[in-house]
C-alpha cells in the first residue's frame, strides 16, 4: 500500500500531467496559460479603445478654433483692403487687392506718438512693479509679524476695490497734485492698482521655496540681501515673468485711467487715439482695424519671450 502512495521527485516538481479533456485534474500550467491569453486579450482591447478616435472632443475643437480663428482673419485681412474693397465685399470675403495704404495713414493720424505714450507708461509701470512687488512679496513670506500680516490683509483688501469705484477721488488728488494731463498720473494709480493681484501671485510663487534651502543659505553666512538675490529671484523667476505680462497687459490696454486723467493730443494713448478712426460720418474700418494690429503686437512679443515662465507661474510652480 506504501507503494501505491508514493510519489516520485520529479511527479513532485512537475505536478500532474492530466488534461482537462482526460477527465483528470487540470494542470497548473493551463491556468496560467489562459490567465496569460486573457491579459493579452484586454491588453489588445485597451489599445484599441486609446487608438478609437473621440469625435465629440474633435468637434468641440474644431468649433472653438472657428471662434478664435474667424475674427483673428477679419482683423488681418481687412488692414490689408481698401475701404471701398472692405464695404464691397464684406469681413468675410477673400480679399481681392492689398494695400499698405491703412497703416500709413494710421501714422499720419498720429498713431506714432499715442504709441510712444503707451509704451512710457507700460515700461514704467512694469518698472515700478518689478521693482515693489519682489522684496514686499519677499518680506510677506519670511516674515510673520503682526505689521506684515496687516499690509497683505490691507492688499486683499485692495482687491475687492474696481477702479471704477475711485475714480472720482482718483481725479481730484491728481488734479491737486499738478499731474492732470500728464502720462504720470496715468503711470501711478495704473500700477497702484496692479501692486496688489501681482504680489498675491509673486507670494504664492515664492511659498514654493523649501526652507531646507533657506537654511543651507544661513549655514553659508548669507545675507538676507544676498538669500533675496541670488536665491529667491531666480527661482521666483516664473513668478516674476507672470507679474511683468500682467502688468504690461494692464498698462497697455488701460481706458480708463487715460480717459479721465488727460486731455490733449500730446498725451493720448493707443486705446484713446483708436477714435480718431471714427468721424461723424462713418467708420474707417480697415484703417481701424489696422491700428489694433500694430497695437498688438508688442503685447504678442512680450507673451512670446516670456510664454514658458508665464505658464509655470501661473500653474504655481514658478519656484520648482
Amino acid at each position: 500500500m506504501s507503494n501505491d502512495l508514493s510519489v516520485t521527485p520529479a511527479e513532485q516538481v512537475s505536478g500532474p500531467t492530466t488534461s482537462p479533456t482526460s477527465g483528470g485534474a487540470p494542470r497548473p500550467g493551463a491556468t496560467q496559460d489562459g490567465g496569460a491569453r486573457r491579459r493579452r486579450a484586454g491588453g489588445r482591447a485597451g489599445k484599441g479603445s486609446r487608438n478609437r478616435p473621440n469625435w465629440g472632443a474633435g468637434i468641440a475643437v474644431t468649433i472653438w478654433l472657428l471662434i478664435v480663428a474667424i475674427p483673428l482673419y477679419v482683423l488681418v485681412t481687412a488692414s490689408f483692403q481698401t475701404q471701398a474693397g472692405y464695404a464691397e465685399g464684406g469681413p468675410l470675403s477673400l480679399p481681392t487687392t492689398f494695400t499698405l495704404d491703412n497703416f500709413t495713414n494710421a501714422f499720419d493720424q498720429g498713431f506714432g506718438r499715442y504709441f510712444l505714450n503707451t509704451l512710457v507708461v507700460t515700461v514704467a509701470v512694469v518698472g515700478i512693479v518689478v521693482l515693489l512687488v519682489p522684496p514686499l512679496s519677499y518680506a510677506i513670506v519670511r516674515n510673520r509679524s503682526r505689521a506684515t500680516t496687516g499690509i497683505f490683509r490691507m492688499f486683499l483688501l485692495g482687491l475687492a476695490v474696481p477702479a471704477s469705484a475711485v475714480i472720482v477721488p482718483i481725479f481730484y488728488v491728481i488734479s491737486v497734485v499738478g499731474l492732470y494731463d500728464n502720462l504720470i498720473g496715468v503711470i501711478l494709480p495704473t500700477a497702484a492698482f496692479c501692486l496688489p493681484i501681482c504680489t498675491i501671485i509673486l507670494s504664492g510663487s515664492m511659498r514654493d521655496i523649501t526652507n531646507e534651502l533657506y537654511e543651507a543659505m544661513a549655514l553659508d553666512g548669507a545675507s538676507p540681501k544676498r538669500v533675496f538675490l541670488q536665491l529667491v529671484l531666480p527661482l521666483s523667476k516664473g513668478g516674476v515673468a507672470t507679474i511683468v505680462v500682467y502688468s504690461a497687459l494692464q498698462a497697455w490696454n488701460g481706458f480708463l485711467f487715460p480717459l479721465i486723467l488727460t486731455q490733449s493730443e500730446s498725451t493720448k494713448v493707443i486705446t484713446l487715439g483708436l477714435f480718431n478712426f471714427q468721424t461723424q460720418y462713418g467708420v474707417n474700418i480697415p484703417g481701424l482695424l489696422a491700428a489694433v494690429v500694430m497695437s498688438m503686437i508688442p503685447i504678442l512679443l512680450v507673451y512670446l519671450f516670456a510664454r514658458r515662465a508665464l505658464v509655470q507661474g501661473l500653474m504655481g510652480v514658478g519656484g520648482k
